[in-house]
């Protein structure tokens, strides 16, 4: 029988997994489709085609939208350095470019992505367990929440130690 330090922990370890993936992007913590895809266990192509089936639901980019070149960049090197443990830049620019060919561009004909991805906000990712409704991505979604809640919550207890500090 499992603790219920044993299950906290678990859960701790599984919020900062999910953590690590939500990115800030035009003022709003994201999370990108192909992240929420392989949370779910589809692929990407299945989780934005449930999306396009159901696009009413996502209007607005306070549910969703597509992030531009230079976003995607960014989001790329992050999770680079979030992955790898490397510096985010080293002032390398072949280090750089060979970084956003890795990560954002496209080699058609050898698998890569062909579209820049689509960011799910908060209220988009709540929104996509409407849409997705297998027993995992109800249970993915309650863990992106909690994640979710658990980095307001961080947030507030920065801005109260500044303002105290």
């Amino acid at each position: 029988m499992q603790t219920k330090a044993y299950i906290l922990e678990y859960n701790m370890n599984e919020i900062q997994t999910i953590q690590n993936k939500i990115y800030e992007i035009r003022g709003q913590r994201i999370m990108l489709d192909r992240d929420l895809a392989a949370m779910y266990g589809v692929e990407t192509k299945v989780l934005n085609q449930a999306v396009k089936r159901n696009i009413k639901r996502f209007e607005g980019d306070d549910f969703m939208f597509r992030l531009t070149k230079d976003e995607a960049t960014h989001v790329a090197l992050r999770a680079q350095n979030v992955t790898l443990g490397t510096p985010l830049y080293t002032g390398d620019s072949q280090n750089l470019t060979r970084l956003r060919s890795q990560n954002v561009t496209s080699n058609i004909g050898r698998g890569g992505a062909r579209y820049l991805p689509y960011a799910f906000t908060e209220l988009g990712v709540a929104m996509l367990s409407s849409v997705l409704k297998s027993e995992t991505a109800i249970n993915v979604n309650r863990e992106i929440m909690r994640a979710f809640v658990e980095f307001r919550h961080l947030a507030a207890a920065r801005c109260y130690q500044y303002r105290t500090g």
